[in-house]
């Protein structure tokens, strides 16, 4: 589930500007205005006292608005969050903005299972650390035999042996990759839970604000000073003065604390180009009545803790190379997907011995089985929410979110019950691929007839990444049915007997 969400989480961008069918034409967040959107904000909300930051999650015409609860106790109003259209300056909650690409995002750590607390996140990050040392003394133990058997691959041996061919060749191949997104994952994610709630309540007697000072950056106190001032400033300016201050810089948030008052303050972040620097973060803020710089953290000029966990960011996310790296990213994410199933098939095989107590057996076969088909079901689930969400979930409203974990979950759910039910891994095998190539050649005919615009006519107007996921779901449906339909069953001792009597 890890390696196959997260391989289908490197295009989110592309999954999301497919799925609104809004194709990105521009650095929207870059040039963006601060001023009127703050006015349509007025219109809405009373912003005096509040801290109010702009984020670009994604790529896309959306941008991410913060509210905080008003520090002045006088003025009513609590904590907001929804996305704020730069366009035409329309809002939408949560919910409303929910996409496959920020599902498949989210499954990947497994968020959707936070029961109690951060569960799933917890149980991602002990996944990651196993899978960590798995693959570690899995490397340690077959180390005498990679080297000859590397090269090796017997496709007319018995069972075990092509397995074993292939996940040497496969997980040598992909041990580089996993052992950085093993590393990486838990560092990421055991990471964001040093800053839970139950943390700073088990080593700082629940004070959060001491913890955070510990382990982020220092960064100065502004408080409310309590004195209402008419703000009719240029924001944008300070934003100008920050792209004229550091030349090769990508903003990404914008940060107003204490609006409305006497000490309000401009926080201007980002990261350099990539082209530039690596790792890297920038932050420039200003005194909006005297617009004068109060504090700058240059992203050039960062701590070797800065830069180690920039990079652990970048390695994971794979942003840093283009859509080209997220290619290969993706192509060696579903290739530890196989050296993942090939070790359990080993397993499984490995444990079908006549010495091994018959119930042990039966045992083993289902979980095998049972295993292969929960994971192999993914696929045409993955292809069928793309085709449904297209078809079916065309509103933008509160129910969107709960929708696209319907198509989801219960799709995966009626694929696994159905392989299970089979019972049958040369079956679930085939079938998983061909109805998943099947399904996926439909996710661009869907998109064709609800938007009127197919993949070749997306290409000519330069919406690449529109263009991008339909050609991808056909890149990849082609290979998967090409393989499908030449997977035969394999020919054991037994059946060759038969064949040669009868």
């Amino acid at each position: 589930m890890i390696f196959f969400t997260g391989s289908f989480a490197f295009f989110r961008d592309e999954i999301v500007a497919w799925e609104r069918h809004e194709p990105v034409e521009k650095e929207y967040f870059q040039e963006m205005n601060l001023n009127r959107m703050l006015t349509h904000l007025q219109a809405d909300y009373k912003l005096y006292s509040r801290d109010i930051s702009f984020t670009q999650y994604y790529q896309t015409n959306q941008i991410g608005v913060n509210l905080s609860a008003p520090k002045d106790t006088t003025v009513k109003g609590g904590r907001k969050f929804f996305y704020l259209d730069v366009e035409d300056f329309s809002t939408s909650s949560y919910a409303e903005s929910y996409s496959i690409g920020e599902f498949l995002y989210r499954l990947h750590f497994f968020a959707q299972l936070n029961f109690w607390g951060r569960s799933g996140y917890v149980l991602a990050g002990l996944v990651a650390f196993f899978f960590l040392f798995a693959i570690i003394t899995g490397l340690l133990v077959h180390w005498k035999k990679i080297k000859p058997n590397f090269h090796l691959f017997r496709p007319k041996a018995k069972l075990k042996t092509i397995w074993t061919d292939a996940h040497t060749a496969l997980g040598v191949i992909g041990f580089p990759f996993q052992f950085v997104f093993a590393l990486t994952g838990t560092f990421l994610i055991f990471g964001a839970i040093a800053f839970a709630p139950p943390v700073a309540s088990l080593l700082y007697d629940g004070n959060t604000r001491e913890m955070y000072a510990d382990l982020l950056p220092k960064t100065p106190d502004y408080p409310l000073e309590g004195k209402v001032v008419n703000f009719t400033g240029d924001i944008n300016y300070f934003v100008d003065k920050t792209k004229d201050t550091w030349s090769d810089f990508r903003i990404k948030s914008v940060k107003l604390t204490n609006y409305g008052d006497a000490n309000m303050k401009v926080a201007v972040l980002g990261h350099p180009t990539y082209e530039r620097s690596l790792t890297g973060q920038g932050k420039l803020v200003f005194d909006v009545a005297s617009k004068k710089e109060i504090h700058i953290n240059s992203p050039f000029d960062t701590t070797y803790a800065d830069m180690s966990i920039g990079l652990m960011d970048r390695l994971h996310f794979g942003d840093f190379g283009g859509l080209g790296l997220r290619i290969v990213y993706f192509v060696l994410g579903l290739i530890s997907c196989f050296v993942i199933l090939s070790g359990i098939l080993i397993w499984l095989v490995a444990r079908d011995k006549k010495h091994i107590d018959a119930r042990k057996r039966v045992f083993n076969r289902w979980m095998g089985h049972s295993f292969l088909s929960i994971c192999l079901s993914m696929y045409p689930a993955t292809a069928f929410t793309f085709v449904a969400v297209k078809l079916f979930v065309t509103g933008y409203d509160a129910t969107r979110m709960t929708s696209i974990y319907q198509l989801f979950f219960y799709s995966w759910g009626v694929f696994t019950l159905f392989f299970v039910a089979k019972h049958n891994d040369y079956f679930t095998n085939k079938w998983s691929l061909i109805s998943g190539a099947i399904i996926g050649v439909c996710v661009p005919i869907a998109n064709g007839i609800m938007t009127q615009t197919w993949f070749w006519e997306s290409y000519a107007a330069g919406h690449y990444d529109v263009f991008f996921i339909d050609v991808f779901w056909l890149v990849l449906a082609g290979l998967t049915f090409s393989i499908g339909i030449r997977l035969k069953p394999m020919q054991t001792k037994k059946t060759k007997q038969r064949r040669v009597k009868s």
